[in-house]
């Protein structure tokens, strides 16, 4: 038998089985091929042994049969690589679907762009960060959604850090598709090849508009806590100098020095508003120059209303601004107009000016206006103690003909005799006068009352006699109102049909010419016939003492000074009127009389020296 056949018929079979072997494991079609290859080439060597050829005529079938079997060997060895290879690629894969899908479904805004910027994905949650939908973004630059908070350095920054390589981490402030104003955490970060170029860069945006938000109102209030404490201390330094302070220049000038002392305010001045023309005068200003002053006043009182007239017809504070021009620059600064005003009475306004807008927005305007309010009372209490404590009086008298006042209207109307008693404030602060009038029936006064426009409130009081007296409240158009912002006290009023007399003392020191001019500017019909300087009379308490005791008879002096040792005049009362009269051995009705009597000298002492000191 032929050797070298039957080796290259084992090698042919044995490559067979190894082909058939490796196809059961792979189920590779192409181990398929070889065994059936290998085993018609075994088949046709058994078929030529059947032939008795030499063994040298089988040697190229031997070879074959070598290269056969390495062929099946170096297959396997390939199929084995391949499947490797696959089996990687499909983990791979799987890696690159787990990490689109964790990509797509982020919270977060992710999106790549080539080394220019050029957006080339982006996932769906880019929509509810920046407004805009992946579609709208893809092939765009991220500007699309920049916003002016960030100038071109911080961008040029940004760039220089990234395409150096290193990741850029912090926040924008962007602007979303609505144009609304967000804010996102923010990292960009290169992606490079093998050999360190940059292919893509990658960034993450996280929304944290709502942290953001949250932290610039707590800041705001901060800022605004911080400056209502500097405020309130400024106000309370503010306080105790006008309380200390005796006229009213003096008020003036310290609530100007005390806003200008720190560095919140840059000016203040108080102004007066004049009653004929409505020009601003400053009283009292610091911080500011008078020159400078008249420029700012001209740039506040330009427009046809003017904050200055708002402030002083609402009673509010206002906020302005004011341009004017330094020494080479405009300059815008924000103005707090404060309305000085006590019950009726005006005293200008107190101007502070700021730099800073979130001054002049943060603080609440009700806080000026009680500033306001505490300025105009201490100056009309300082000028009140001027006119009670001035040695000289001016005394003017006015002649007034067909008056467009309520008091002078009422008794134009009713064609009366109005007469002022007494003016006081009630419990609410409000002017509350006391008129006499004769010649008209209560009931027409009341009637008249009721429809007229200036008149709030009346009630009859008394008749006696034909004459019957009321107490009304106005709406600050009545005379006293103009008589009470100088400090001037009545004498006297009486008004008879359309025409009348008013008499009003003034301490000397006040501005006897501004008073005037207010009054007629305001009343037409007003003139002016008589001024008289004279000494005030000062009475002492004992002067008071004596000429009460010398009005009051012994019985009258007796019947009071029993009541009131008695505890007649306490509540609960310690004796009863019955029993005082007993230890005066009199009867009730005598004691009272004379009680009566005592008590009416008195208050006529007190409260019929003068008519009203008309208060503020």
């Amino acid at each position: 038998m032929n050797l070298i056949l039957v080796v290259s018929v084992a090698l042919r079979l044995l490559g067979a089985g190894y082909s058939l072997l490796l196809l059961s494991r792979s189920n590779d079609r192409r181990f398929g091929f070889l065994t059936l290859m290998l085993s018609f080439m075994a088949l046709r060597q058994l078929l030529t042994m059947q032939t008795g050829r030499t063994g040298v005529e089988e040697l190229p079938g031997l070879v074959v049969s070598v290269l056969a079997v390495l062929t099946v060997y170096y297959l396997s060895t390939y199929v084995d690589e391949e499947t490797t290879i696959k089996r990687e690629l499909q983990q791979a894969n799987d890696r690159l679907r787990r990490f689109r899908k964790a990509i797509e479904h982020a919270g977060h805004a992710i999106f790549f762009t080539d080394p220019d910027g050029t957006i080339e994905y982006a996932n769906p949650a880019v929509e509810s960060v920046t407004g805009y939908t992946p579609d709208e973004v893809i092939g765009e630059n991220p500007r699309l959604w920049q916003s002016d908070e960030h100038d071109e350095a911080f961008y040029a920054e940004l760039w220089t850090q990234i395409s150096s390589g290193e990741v850029w981490d912090g926040e924008l402030t962007n602007r979303r598709k609505s144009g609304e104003r967000c804010w996102a955490d923010t990292t960009i970060a290169p992606i490079t090849d093998d050999e360190g170029t940059i292919e893509h860069y990658v960034a993450v945006e996280r929304d944290i508009t709502d942290r953001k938000q949250r932290e610039v109102r707590i800041a705001e209030q901060n800022d605004r806590l911080e400056l209502l404490n500097t405020t309130n201390e400024l106000l309370r330094d503010i306080n105790r100098e006008i309380f200390s302070a005796a006229t009213r220049e003096e008020i003036e000038h310290a609530v100007c020095e005390q806003f200008v002392d720190g560095d919140r305010f840059t000016a203040a001045w108080i102004a007066d508003r004049g009653v004929v023309d409505g020009t601003v005068s400053p009283r009292a200003w610091a911080g500011t120059d008078k020159t400078t002053l008249a420029d700012h006043i001209e740039a506040l009182c330009t427009p046809s209303s003017t904050p200055v007239d708002e402030a002083l017809e609402t009673e509010t504070a206002v906020v302005a601004p004011v341009a004017h021009h330094s020494e080479t620059t405009a300059v815008e600064t924000h103005a707090i107009v404060v309305p000085l005003v006590y019950h009726d009475a005006e005293y200008g306004v107190l101007v502070i000016e700021t730099a800073d807008a979130e001054t002049a927005e943060l603080l609440p305007a009700q806080l000026f206006v009680e500033l306001g309010q505490t300025v105009a009372d201490a100056i009309n209490a300082a000028e009140q103690k001027q006119t009670l404590t001035s040695d000289t009086m001016t005394e003017l008298t006015f002649r007034l003909s067909e008056v467009t006042e309520p008091l002078a209207t009422l008794a134009a109307q009713l064609d009366c005799t109005v007469e002022v008693e007494h003016i006081a404030a009630d419990a609410d602060g409000q002017r509350r006068q006391y008129i006499a009038v004769t010649g008209a029936t209560p009931e027409a006064v009341s009637e008249y009352a009721d429809e007229a426009t200036h008149i709030e409130t009346i009630q009859h009081v008394c008749t006696n006699d034909d004459c019957h007296l009321f107490w009304l409240v106005d709406d600050g158009a009545a005379i006293v109102a103009t008589l009470a912002q100088y400090g001037a006290s009545i004498e006297s009023l009486s008004i008879t049909g359309t025409s009348g007399q008013l008499v009003a003392q003034l301490a000397s020191s006040n501005d006897i010419r501004s008073f005037v001019d207010a009054l007629q500017s305001t009343y037409s019909g007003v003139t002016l016939v008589a001024k008289i300087e004279r000494e005030r009379d000062i009475q002492t308490e004992a002067e008071f003492r004596t000429q009460l005791e010398s009005a009051l008879t012994d019985r009258q002096r007796e019947a009071a000074q029993t009541a009131y040792f008695a505890g007649y005049f306490e509540w609960p009362r310690t004796n009863s009127g019955e029993e005082v009269a007993e230890m005066m051995d009199i009867t009730q009705t005598t004691f009272t009389q004379h009680l009566r009597a005592a008590e009416h000298k008195l208050f006529e002492r007190l409260f019929s020296e003068t008519v009203t000191s008309a208060p503020g």
